[in-house]
């Protein structure tokens, strides 16, 4: 298990609650995940904000960067250089060469949502931050349109994306500290 813990599942009333940038993509596969850390949304805000390719890179723990060569580690601070995050900016992704998010929606320090289109394929990327009383539960949606095989992008693009967000999640817990 990454971090000593796998991210929880969303729970249902999550996972059926409509979210900032679903009317963007007529989905045929939803795929919804998240997970607590033990600080508030404004100190969580900071790290969400900077995530990504060319950015502050993928938060991963410790246990795991260590196979990863250090050139591409993830950072382990807030960086003020990542932090002018704002609609219409482009972040590279992991996906290939050519593949980017467009950030589209934003609400500091609450809500993040990015799209992308990928030869015939279109997707949004929502991160919601959810204030639970010292506490953040991290909502994180994808959402697929126009998949050809959906039974495949189900499992396959579900498993996926379990265990990425598992190691963002146990990475995160490494590098936020606690509110108060």
């Amino acid at each position: 298990m990454l971090g000593g813990r796998l991210s929880a599942p969303a729970t249902e009333a999550e996972r059926t609650e409509s979210r900032p940038g679903d009317e963007l993509v007529d989905a045929d596969v939803v795929m919804d995940t998240a997970f607590t850390l033990s600080a508030q949304p404004d100190v969580v805000w900071p790290w969400i904000v900077q995530l990504g390719k060319a950015r502050a890179g993928w938060y991963l723990p410790r246990s795991v960067e260590r196979f990863v060569p250090a050139s591409r580690r993830a950072a382990r601070s807030v960086d003020p250089r990542w932090q002018d995050l704002a609609i219409g900016d482009v972040i590279p992704d992991y996906g290939g060469s050519s593949a980017t998010f467009d950030v589209v929606e934003m609400a500091a320090p609450s809500t993040i949502v990015y799209h992308s289109v990928r030869g015939r394929l279109v997707m949004t990327w929502s991160i919601v931050l959810r204030d639970r009383g010292g506490s953040t539960r991290v909502l994180l949606r994808v959402r697929l349109g126009n998949v050809r095989r959906k039974r495949l992008a189900q499992t396959v693009g579900g498993v996926f994306d379990g265990l990425t967000i598992a190691g963002l999640a146990a990475g995160l817990r490494e590098r936020v500290r606690p509110s108060g």
